[in-house]
């Protein structure tokens, strides 16, 4: 499988005619998008969406950009972007009014947009773009996400590589006495510097003005696990602890999961029957997922291992959902979808078991839809003896 350390122009000019090719299905001047994640995809370019609204408006001719006075030299940088406007600051004179202007100078009367204005982040507040032109919405963006081509999927390749060697850093500092909290944290510092070090030009930021790291990890233990999702503590491990660790990367705005459970020292019986009950409905999702298979079918299926065993009391949240610019995109892998899968869908599968006051039980692995069947993006073990740290 191809792996990459960004996404091409090419890509985006494709997206762009995609959207151009919606816009003119719809009989509409143009599209007009809000949403940061949805600017993104379309343009490349990424912003923080806070009190300061961004707004892309695409016609069957340019691409043009509404940004903050502080935005403006990354937008220059873009060879996608054919005209920027900018405002100062928020509230100023309110930046709707450039938005309007930029509209106008396009002869933009009607539009297709994902939401009426920006949102309300950070306090923002606003009129509605309908004030000024006929509008309705659309969500083309969210859909075209659901298939990845084949730049996307390289991409996310990549990022599974760089989250298994944070991974790895993880395990390595795994021992009875470690504060879980304080490893979790240099881990994820080494396996970014390693990371930042190696792609070196090549490492497309994507952290927010505070340098946090491409790659992130993170622990649980002992009962804590019990919850699916518990605050993270600073416990300090002991033997026989069960353990639930997670680990992602971004590669130019796309993420990758491992989530894996493991135990410190070896594991009594009682783990031992949990966990491959675990991996049984782990093993039945991925086995059984293919190009046409219903999402709820595969979501049934590990309720029914779930079921065989008796513990379907312990489930506490569906199988798993999509996976790529966001950690949790649709379609869902649950028994309540109404999607069958489709080549370049990338979805996470993570059956849980979680027994309170004794702990959790959860694999998390992304896998890729191809043509003829599956494949998993990560490569740790998912059997128990993988999963073991030796003391």
């Amino acid at each position: 499988m191809l792996a990459s350390p960004s996404l091409p122009e090419s890509e985006f000019r494709d997206r762009i005619e995609r959207a151009r090719d919606k816009i003119s299905d719809a009989g509409v001047d143009a599209g007009i998008w809000f949403n940061a994640t949805s600017i993104e995809y379309l343009s490349h370019f990424y912003h923080v969406q806070t009190e300061r609204p961004v707004a892309l408006a695409i016609t069957p001719e340019e691409t043009a950009i509404t940004v903050p006075k502080l935005e403006i030299m990354r937008v220059d940088e873009n060879p996608l972007i054919d005209e920027t406007y900018h405002f100062f600051d928020f509230p100023g004179e309110g930046p709707m009014k450039t938005i309007t202007g930029m509209v106008e100078d396009l002869g933009i009367e009607t539009a297709a947009v994902d939401m009426d204005g920006p949102p309300g982040a950070y306090g923002y507040e606003g009129p509605p773009l309908s004030d000024f032109i006929s509008i309705e919405t659309q969500s083309w963006v969210d859909r075209m996400r659901w298939v990845k081509s084949d730049s996307e999927i390289a991409v996310m390749n990549e990022a599974s590589t760089w989250a298994h060697l944070a991974h790895q850093y993880l395990v390595d500092r795994m021992e009875p006495g470690a504060p879980q909290a304080t490893i979790s944290q240099d881990a994820s510092k080494e396996a970014s510097k390693a990371m930042t070090d190696a792609l070196g030009d090549r490492y497309v930021p994507r952290t927010g003005i505070y340098f946090m790291g491409p790659a992130h990890t993170g622990m649980h233990s002992a009962e804590s696990t019990g919850e699916p999702h518990p605050y993270p503590t600073n416990r300090k491990l002991e033997e026989g602890d069960g353990i639930v660790t997670a680990a992602e990367a971004n590669v130019d705005g796309y993420l990758s999961e491992i989530e894996r459970t493991m135990f410190l020292g070896e594991p009594d019986e009682q783990q031992k029957e949990y966990f491959h009950i675990m991996l049984e409905a782990n093993t039945t999702v991925i086995e059984q997922s293919g190009p046409g298979v219903a999402y709820s079918d595969v979501a049934q299926a590990a309720w029914d291992v779930f079921v065989d065993h008796g513990v379907e009391e312990h489930a506490y949240h569906h199988v798993g959902h999509n996976l790529g610019m966001q950690t949790h995109e649709p379609p869902y892998v649950d028994r309540g979808s109404d999607v069958t899968m489709e080549p370049g869908h990338i979805f996470t599968v993570e059956p849980g078991l979680y027994i309170q006051g004794h702990g959790g039980y959860r694999h998390s692995d992304p896998v890729l839809i191809t043509e003829d069947g599956v494949e998993n993006l990560n490569y740790w073990g998912r059997d128990l003896e993988s999963n073991i740290i030796p003391i």
